[in-house]
């Protein structure tokens, strides 16, 4: 699974994801600082089961830190769109096509409006950040239906020719965007389409599609950031404005600095936590000491910074991601060395165990036979959706 971070220039994107990987990419206030997409690993929190068999696990994969588990999720942090990128407009074909694999974006947006739609500074607020949330969203479904569009016609006329299904045809032309055949039967049964006849689409009806697929197929989340800067009404405002889709106030700069500071051993800070402690104030700089007692007043104003938040909201509610893990003794829930529960996984709610066994590896997918449920001991068939949490043992032919 891969998060697209995406955005305008000069909104805090490229710190935004920096605060999440604690990758050192390039930040300045000025357009296209990023040219080339930056790939990262974040992590999402999940309590650890270890605590209901009483003993310490082992972590592998995810770390675990007083019985919760940082289970990793990919990020692609892809250099600033602006309006106009469907056209090729700011590299606009380049940055989008690095868009490809993401399974959702978290859109960062200037919450104080002190940027314009191209990600010039302006005086605060006198941009409206809703507009960016529009235009985004505008800007993906061109981009869809164009790619839908190429030589439409004569391929529809085939597939009914043909007596092929809709969604065999529509998946082909979109190989590539990562959207399978139940987000594209769903976007055709919402979309003003004769799904038997394709040829007679029109060029109107091709657009309402794409925006039907975009919606089924990438989720999207708004990260209101520079919230320090603006209001708590501000920030009520884009939620409304923007809904269905989500807006998490946050401060990514406030958040990058917290996770360099704990990082160099200054504080005690875990990410999303209301609060952190200094270690050794006599060993802060006068200006370190300034920046955090700023930061203070932003996680009492606001309960966090918000970016961790955002990041675990787009992956557990709007992905619908569970965290699995996987063992090789489900009565021990250790894994071939003896190490216990070494592995956590995110996977889609409702994914049949054997998929969750070929994510462990392709021979346990292949071969598989049963899964066991590590709280019950009870046998699963292959098509038994996954619970939140599960620790499972695959058990396959050798």
């Amino acid at each position: 699974m891969e998060v697209g971070v995406v955005g305008k220039p000069n909104v805090g994107k490229s710190t935004f994801f920096n605060a999440l990987t604690l990758l050192d990419v390039p930040m300045a206030p000025y357009p296209f600082t990023t040219i080339e997409p930056n790939r990262g690993i974040a992590a999402v929190r999940a309590p650890c089961p270890h605590g209901e068999k009483g003993i310490a696990c082992t972590p592998g994969n995810a770390k675990c830190v007083d019985g919760t588990r940082w289970v990793p999720v990919a990020l692609v942090d892809v250099p600033g769109l602006v309006p106009g990128a469907h056209e090729g407009k700011g590299l606009g074909h380049r940055f989008l096509d690095d868009l490809r694999a993401a399974d959702g974006f978290v859109q960062v947006v200037d919450l104080s409006g002190a940027t314009d739609a191209e990600g010039r500074p302006v005086p605060p607020g006198s941009h409206d950040p809703s507009a960016e949330v529009a235009w985004l969203e505008d800007e993906l479904v061109a981009w869809i239906a164009e790619i839908l569009g190429r030589d439409f016609e004569r391929r529809a006329r085939s597939t009914e020719l043909d007596g092929r299904k809709v969604e065999e045809f529509l998946a082909e032309r979109l190989t590539g965007l990562s959207i399978g055949i139940p987000a594209i039967l769903g976007a055709v049964r919402a979309s003003p389409v004769d799904r038997a006849h394709p040829a007679r689409w029109t060029p109107e009806e091709r657009v309402a599609l794409a925006r039907e697929l975009l919606r089924a197929s990438k989720p999207r989340l708004v990260a209101a950031n520079k919230c320090d800067r603006a209001s708590p009404e501000a920030a009520g405002a884009l939620g409304r404005s923007v809904a269905p889709v989500p807006a998490v106030p946050t401060a990514a700069d406030a958040e990058l600095t917290l996770r360099r500071a704990a990082r160099a051993g200054l504080i005690d800070y875990r990410p999303g936590d209301p609060a952190f402690t200094v270690r050794v104030p006599e060993k802060l700089s006068s200006g370190q000491a300034a920046a955090l007692a700023e930061i203070r007043k932003i996680l009492a104003a606001w309960g966090s910074t918000g970016v961790q938040r955002a990041l675990e909201t787009m992956v557990f509610d709007r992905l619908g991601q569970v965290v699995v893990y996987p063992v090789e003794d489900e009565t021990r829930w250790t894994d071939g060395h003896g190490r216990v529960l070494p592995d956590a996984f995110l996977v889609p709610a409702g994914t049949p165990v054997r998929v969750v066994a070929y994510r462990v590896h392709t021979d346990l997918g292949e071969n598989f036979v049963r899964a066991l449920d590590g709280r019950t001991h009870r046998a699963l068939a292959a098509d038994h959706p996954v619970e939140p949490n599960s620790v499972l043992r695959i058990v396959a032919r050798k």
